[in-house]
């Protein structure tokens, strides 16, 4: 059984943490990109791996052919093993990085959902009733202090002083 490539683990990744399959994805992607940003970025990147994980097996067949059993390469092809194996872990190596890409946009999905944000709201309220402060809800104007007494009359007395 052939190992799940690169693309196919971004586009599991991808169909999982969107509910819905790839080609639905892609076309909400394009048509409608500013509905979901991070749909559209994984996208993109997803279809910069397609051409990553094309690569690979590209250099995997070559080196296959170069190395395949019973066949002694001839000294110039020496070359040709020694760089097809390079540019395969270079190849690797973007894949993972795209992946790894895909893998941050799902993150920073989950970091947006309301769902997540419930906890750290929870959080602030219970410090604001630790310190005693009530928190500034925008739109409203804060309550002004009331003014502090005065010590003796606040207009002049009339009549003589001594």
């Amino acid at each position: 059984m052939p190992t799940a490539t690169a693309l196919d683990q971004a586009t599991a990744v991808i169909e999982k943490t969107w509910g819905q399959p790839i080609e639905i994805l892609e076309t909400l992607a394009v048509q409608r990109p500013s509905d979901d940003p991070l749909l559209r970025s994984a996208m993109h990147i997803r279809s910069a791996l397609a051409i990553t994980d094309n690569a690979v097996a590209v250099h995997q067949n070559r080196l296959h052919a170069l190395t395949r059993p019973g066949y002694v390469p001839v000294f110039y092809e020496l070359d040709r093993i020694t760089s097809s194996a390079a540019d395969l872990r270079v190849a690797h190596a973007e894949g993972q990085a795209y992946l790894q890409a895909i893998r941050r946009a799902v993150e920073a999905r989950e970091a947006a959902a309301p769902a997540d944000r419930a906890p750290a709201v929870r959080l602030v309220q219970a410090a604001v009733a630790r310190s005693g402060h009530t928190p500034h809800t925008p739109g409203q104007v804060p309550a002004l202090p009331a003014p502090s007494a005065t010590v003796g009359p606040s207009a002049p007395a009339p009549g003589p002083r001594i």
